[in-house]
């Protein structure tokens, strides 16, 4: 069983910066695309950023590109989330997925794996 596990949340002023991680269980991980994203208070769930199995291709969406990275270590089965230059609308729980493919997805439903999230508060 694959188990994923964010870490790293909490309350940041507007203007911060934050770094999620999430820890994958199993020894396959360096075989799964990657996947953060996020759900504020009565909306729905989106896609904030992938990447492949190498590291070496990142997406985002429009609303972060800048600000986020995301970044993986297949050494420490671990992908993170760089969040720079913060905004209240930012504030949500974010989740990682993994994927077992080769495609990047910007909706969940392709991806095999979720963790249970973890809260980013942006204060005003």
């Amino acid at each position: 069983q694959v188990q994923l596990v964010e870490s790293g949340g909490g309350l940041v002023q507007a203007g911060g910066s934050l770094r999620v991680s999430c820890a994958v269980s199993g020894r396959t991980f360096s075989s799964y695309v990657m996947g953060w994203f996020r759900q504020a208070p009565g909306k729905e769930r989106e896609f904030v950023a992938g990447l492949i199995q190498s590291g070496s291709s990142t997406y985002y969406t429009d609303s972060v590109k800048g600000r986020y990275t995301i970044s993986r270590d297949n050494a420490k089965n671990t992908v993170y989330l760089q969040m720079n230059t913060l905004k209240p609308e930012d504030t949500a729980v974010y989740y990682c997925a993994a994927r077992r493919a080769r495609a990047v997805m910007n909706w969940g439903g392709p991806y095999d794996y979720w963790g249970q999230g973890t809260q980013v508060t942006v204060s005003s």
